[in-house]
């Protein structure tokens, strides 16, 4: 009887390269999309509201298409604002806080044709996102600088209609009267339109030069400064101390910076009304042991 003839099957064929890919990623799950105004305020662009002004006038373009209020979108979507293509994330939900303790010399600024030294030197690299700066502080002001990755958040410190406070430590060559403390507190005309300290109070000091303790609820350019200025005083040190619910650690020193841990932030972003996303480990200045800074509610 005649032996049957074996049955051979070639091998099944592994796909490589860019094939490989385009199977992985059709057979991956869906990955979790989210509200377009939401997911461009988390880039850091602005505010949802402002975001939503955005996409009803026209300035956003999802996959070719105008957007719409409302709808969704995912990694593998292109979003383009005014023509110009924006890389959202969605790996990384968390928000973070970095707060860092300026130096006088230094500029708040991402890239100078100077070559001067940039707060953003000093940061962590982050992949997905970008550390927004909270406020800015002039070339010879130190003092606390605030960073987040949340563009919600950067907006509800900074906008004008929500009246943040900012505390600095001012000294000054000279000393207020109290008809002069007074007038600052009712407020003085300046170039750019009026101005006022919210409180200022004495804190010492030697010689010809005396320490105040002022806050203010505006961020215009030097305007604190301005504001001494406008008397005939000459500041000659400005500290930023609080920005908001966040105080300057005192162990905190020029150069350093420090990462609030979870709960902290949560206390933050409870301040602002908004949620903190998940949780993370805390950081601080390398070699010191993590302190916690003071919130304010």
């Amino acid at each position: 009887m005649a032996r049957p003839t074996p049955i051979r099957r070639s091998p099944t064929a592994v796909p490589k390269g860019r094939a490989a890919t385009r199977l992985a990623q059709a057979a991956a799950p869906e990955a979790a999309s989210e509200r377009l105004q939401k997911a461009l305020a988390s880039a850091g662009l602005g505010s949802r509201r402002e975001m939503e002004e955005w996409i009803a006038q026209g300035r956003v373009q999802v996959n070719g298409e105008p957007a719409t209020i409302g709808m969704k979108v995912g990694p593998r979507d292109i979003v383009k604002v005014s023509g110009r293509r924006i890389y959202l994330r969605f790996d990384e939900k968390r928000t973070r806080i970095l707060i860092y303790h300026k130096s006088e010399g230094e500029i708040v600024t991402r890239d100078d044709p100077q070559g001067r030294a940039t707060v953003f030197d000093a940061l962590p690299k982050l992949r997905g996102a970008k550390w927004i700066s909270i406020g800015r502080l002039d070339y010879n002001t130190d003092g606390l600088m605030i960073f987040t990755t949340s563009g919600e958040l950067a907006n509800k410190l900074m906008h004008p209609r929500f009246e943040v406070e900012r505390e600095y430590a001012v000294r000054i060559l000279g000393e207020l009267s109290d008809a002069q403390i007074q007038q600052l507190l009712d407020g003085v005309e300046l170039d750019d339109g009026p101005a006022q300290l919210q409180s200022c109070f004495r804190a010492g000091g030697e010689g010809a030069n005396r320490w105040y303790r002022v806050i203010i609820k505006e961020g215009r350019k030097r305007e604190v400064r301005r504001i001494f200025e406008h008397l005939g005083f000459t500041v000659s040190r400005l500290t930023r101390i609080r920005f908001g619910p966040i105080v300057l650690p005192p162990q905190l020193k020029r150069g350093q910076k420090m990462e609030l841990d979870d709960e902290l932030v949560a206390q933050v972003m409870a301040w602002a009304g908004l949620e903190p996303g998940p949780r993370r480990k805390p950081r601080g200045p390398a070699g010191q042991p993590v302190r916690k800074p003071k919130i304010r509610s």
